[in-house]
């Protein structure tokens, strides 16, 4: 291995659905309502195409509306990305240091949009210290595509010059590891911080704690 690419949010920050779950419980929705309401049509929804860029928040907002509406409850699409922020794990910060430290070559690899609270990372420092010592962060909305699109993955290799088959990816959605895997890359499902800690470290013979 070469190099080790990271989601960020679930990954090395705590996981929006959890956010989303209290969310559902404080408004009366079924749980896992809003991933639902993500993965319906996800090519092509209101939210992949915020991601990609293609459509900015007021669109966003009166287009998730319309879609969760059709699902049985409406949920304004400005509700959702407040939503987005999570907080930095500690000890995945401190095993991309390890790995930086053992000379890997590192990317971030993370579906965002463009002007989200809480989103756009560029105002919390925390996240923008993180963001700073990667060697590439690939952003959905700056490159117009996202994961799982194959195209994404490719840009992160072809940014640090190695072949899929030199990395290892951590993410934590299946549908994310899916294509990366296709590609030859080794993939890491993010259940637990320590969990994916544990995994990489077999993967890398390094300890990471």
């Amino acid at each position: 291995m070469r190099a080790v690419l990271w989601d960020f949010g679930g990954v090395i920050l705590s996981s929006p659905f959890e956010a989303f779950n209290r969310y559902e419980r404080e408004h009366g929705l079924p749980t896992d309502f809003i991933r639902s309401v993500n993965a319906t049509d996800a090519d092509h929804n209101a939210w992949a195409r915020l991601e990609r860029s293609e459509i900015d928040v007021e669109t966003f907002d009166a287009a998730f509306a319309t879609e969760s509406e059709h699902a049985g409850h409406r949920v304004a699409g400005r509700d959702v990305l407040a939503l987005l922020a999570g907080d930095i794990r500690p000890e995945m910060v401190t095993a991309l240091d390890r790995v930086i430290e053992a000379g890997y070559l590192t990317a971030c690899l993370t579906n965002n949009v463009v002007s989200a609270p809480g989103h756009g990372y560029a105002d919390r420092d925390d996240v923008v210290s993180v963001m700073e010592r990667f060697d590439q962060v690939v952003e959905s909305s700056k490159v117009g595509v996202r994961k799982p699109e194959t195209t994404f993955y490719t840009i992160a290799c072809d940014l640090l010059g190695v072949a899929p088959d030199d990395c290892v990816f951590l993410d934590d959605l299946g549908v994310n590891l899916k294509p990366a895997a296709a590609l030859g890359m080794h993939t890491i499902k993010v259940t637990t911080a320590g969990q994916a800690i544990g995994d990489l470290e077999a993967v890398l013979g390094i300890s990471l704690r």
